[in-house]
Order: structure tokens, then sequence, then C-alpha cells
């Protein structure tokens, strides 16, 4: 073999080598550019990922409504009405004619025109808790019992104390609670003061969050998820559990960390630990599903997609659907997937070599093992179409983590959460917060006025 043979050979393989390193390449180029067309429309990504690039166009899921923007007819809404007790009442004296100037002074009225303003009084008040000191005859001193919450010279009351810890879940910082006691009310308290406040609530708490957790075990439906946290230097897990009443958070250094005990039906995003839960019914959230076929319908052009999309959306709207209709979904359900998966397996291999498989074709699969799962919500009234619930809910701790960045000590983040799930469950309840949270510190707050017995 000459020269001319060998180096026509060398040239061949670097051939054959370039064609493999292009394919690669290729494949590469193709899965950085889909993760740059990823958003918080068409992923599980945050909007607050978006950046700059956050289209200005709403992108939701859900479908507009031809309905005019405010309230709509029958919507019984929120005027303010006057109050039939008001606090206090000036009178305006009609003292003479408006005409002809004649004295009215000593007419009888014939009518009186109301008009109310509402107004805040914003005053400090201190109030002295004095004990009386007596000397008996038999030489005796007896001293005057004070309520049993009065223990310092000088102590903050339960109202203020509610209201820190109200302001804190409100994602107002330590400081700037401390500059509004001090502008508002001329009350001067520290930083430290008021995490002891926090400090305080949690510890009281105790009781109610464990009776609450065990409420969610035991409930018919709930919803599960978690969210890293920024925890003393280290990441950390928050792990929610839920229902559309009760609110629960832990935390803990592991993801895979799972609560035991749970029985009924459990709405969660497909994370593979939950189905390691026995004695539970499990129910995919839809969302997830939706933001995933959008991507895969405008980044990567896959027309069953597009059919799966359209298929679920209308699946959701309907309302105790007739058992026609359930067959006509499932069997649409199942060609779509048949025709995904066909077009995948056109395409070949997503990488020479590789078991890895485009996400299209990952997404096909786990619509199909899982299919009983996707579709609940038409068979039984009480499954939702998605976990939104649940991600609502994780979204306050998210908020909480973008003001504050981090919490410094593991013990400061176990007490927002402690207080979190209070505070979330009053709110679903539609009940006032300040007020319960002031029955906390005057240990009158009766647990079972939220969690049903």
């Amino acid at each position: 073999m000459d020269k001319k043979d060998l180096r026509i050979q060398e040239l061949e393989r670097e051939n054959a080598e370039l064609k493999k390193t292009i394919t690669k390449l290729l494949a590469r180029i193709e899965e950085l550019e889909r993760r740059l067309g990823l958003n918080s429309g068409n992923s599980s990504k945050p909007p607050s990922s978006d950046g700059l690039r956050k289209a200005s166009k709403t992108r939701s899921l859900r479908d507009s409504s031809s309905n005019k923007f405010g309230g709509q007819v029958g919507h019984k809404g929120n005027t303010l009405n006057q109050t039939d007790n008001p606090d206090a009442t000036i009178n305006y004296d009609t003292i003479a004619c408006s005409a002809c100037g004649y004295s009215l002074e000593n007419v009888v009225e014939t009518g009186v025109i109301e008009k109310q303003e509402v107004d805040i009084v914003l005053k400090k008040q201190v109030t002295a808790h004095k004990a009386s000191i007596k000397i008996c005859s038999c030489g005796k001193k007896s001293t005057g019992i004070m309520p049993e919450h009065i223990k310092a010279p000088v102590q903050f009351s339960a109202n203020i104390r509610a209201i820190s810890v109200y302001l804190t879940n409100q994602f107002i910082s330590k400081s700037r609670i401390a500059n509004l006691f001090q502008d508002l009310f001329g009350v001067t308290i520290t930083d430290t003061t008021l995490m002891l406040f926090d400090e305080e609530c949690a510890q009281k708490l105790t009781l109610f969050n464990d009776v609450v957790l065990d409420a969610i075990k035991k409930a018919a439906i709930k919803y599960a998820d978690e969210t890293g946290m920024r925890v003393a230097g280290k990441n950390e897990w928050v792990h929610l559990i839920s229902t559309t009443l009760l609110t629960h958070y832990r935390l803990d250094e592991k993801r895979g960390s799972l609560l035991q005990g749970i029985v009924g039906k459990i709405v969660h995003d497909h994370w593979k630990p939950y189905f390691t839960l026995d004695e539970v019914i499990h129910v995919l959230c839809n969302a997830h599903h939706l933001r995933e076929l959008r991507a895969l319908i405008e980044l990567d052009k896959e027309v069953w997609a597009q059919h799966m999309y359209d298929l679920l959306k209308n699946a959701s709207k309907l309302v105790n659907p007739l058992p026609a209709q359930q067959q006509n979904i499932s069997e649409q359900y199942d060609q779509i997937i048949e025709e995904g998966l066909k077009y995948h397996e056109s395409l070949g291999q997503f990488k020479a070599g590789s078991r890895k498989k485009r996400p299209g074709h990952n997404l096909l699969i786990r619509l199909r093992d899982f299919k009983t799962e996707t579709l609940r919500f038409l068979y039984d009234d009480e499954v939702p179409f998605t976990n939104n619930a649940a991600e609502r809910d994780l979204r306050m701790v998210k908020l909480k983590q973008k003001v504050s960045g981090s919490f410094r000590k593991r013990s400061g983040a176990k007490v927002f959460l402690a207080i979190r799930s209070f505070v979330s469950t009053i709110q679903k309840q539609g009940k006032n917060i300040l007020e319960y949270i002031k029955d906390v510190f005057n240990d009158t707050f009766d647990i079972s006025s939220l969690v049903p017995t």
C-alpha cells in the first residue's frame, strides 16, 4: 500500500471521527438552545428567573374570559357602609336662613344629613398595674395578686407582640418594623426583642402544628410539594403538605425526607420519592404537564404535544363528565400517546451510544405509564386538575427567601415556618389573622376553631 492509499485511509478515519463529533455537538447545541428557551410559562422555572427576557404579554395557562374587568353581575361587593354606632359625633346646627338671614335657633329641625369619616387612632397606652401591700395585726405582710402575665417591671403587651408577628408575616424586615412602632406609636423596640416575639409565638404554636399535621395526614385529599431554602450557609428543604383549609411546613436537610402515616389521595408533581409512600392514591399535577407540553410546542415543534395540550385543557373544563365523555377522552389520550411515540421512534437515538431520550419522549413515556394518575380528575369530582394549591402555599416561602436572602440560623427558619403554617391556615379559612395571633399570646387560642375534630 503506497503513501497515497494510507493518506486516504487516514482521512476517512478522521472524517468518521469528525462526523461523530459533529453529531454530539449538534445534540448538545439542541439541548442548550432548548434550555435557553425555557421560562416560567413553559417549565417549572419561577417567574423571577425570566429576568429582562420576560415577555410583556401575559402567558398564563388560564384561558382569557369574555367578562369585563372588575366585579361581575350579582357580585355582592365590599361597599363602605355607615355604622349605626359611631365612636364620636359632631353636630353642625343651622343657625340662620341662607336666603333671608332669619334666625333658626328656635326652629325644630325636619331632618338630618349624616356623613361618616373612618379614621384610625394611633396612640401609645401605658397601663400601670399596682398591687397594694398590707400588714396584718398578726404581723403578716400580704400583697395584692396581679394578673399572671404581668411579670416584669415594664413589658410589652400581647397586642404589641401580636402586631410585631403579624408584620413579620407581611415580610417586613425587623428594622422597618422597629421604625414603624417608633413612628406610629412612639414605642421603642429593638430587633432582638422583635425576634423574641417570633420565638415565643412559635413555641406556643407547637401543639397546634402537631394537630394540623395529624389532621392533614388523615384528610381525604392533600397537596404536597417541596422547595430549597438557604439556611446557615447550607441548602436545606422546606417540605409542604396541605389541604384547602390547613397548611403545614417542615424543614429538613434532605429533600428525600418523607412523612409516614399518610392515607388518602395525595396531589404532587411526579417527584419519584412520593411514589414510595404506602396506602396513598396518587394524583399528578397537570399544570406541570401543560407547561412541559407548551415547551415542546414552542421549542421542539412537536405536533402531538399540541393535541395533548388541547385535550387536557378541554377535559379540565368538564363538570361531572358523562361516561361516554370519559371514554372518548381516554381513547384520544391513548391515540395521542401512540402518535407521539411513533414520531420519536422515527427520529432515532437522541445521542449516539447513549440511552438518554429527548424531553418529549420522556414526557410521553410518563404520560403513558401514569395515565390513571394523570386523568384521575376526570373520574373523581374531589380530585383537582392541578397542584396549584401547594404551589401557592410555597410561594410565600420563596417570597420570604427573596426578601431575607437566607436564614442565619436553623432555629430562625423553624420559627418562621411554624408561624407561617398558622397564618396560612387562618388565611385559608377567611379569619382575622391579627386577632388569632393575639389569642396565642393571651393563651386563649382554641385549636378546634381552626382544626375540625
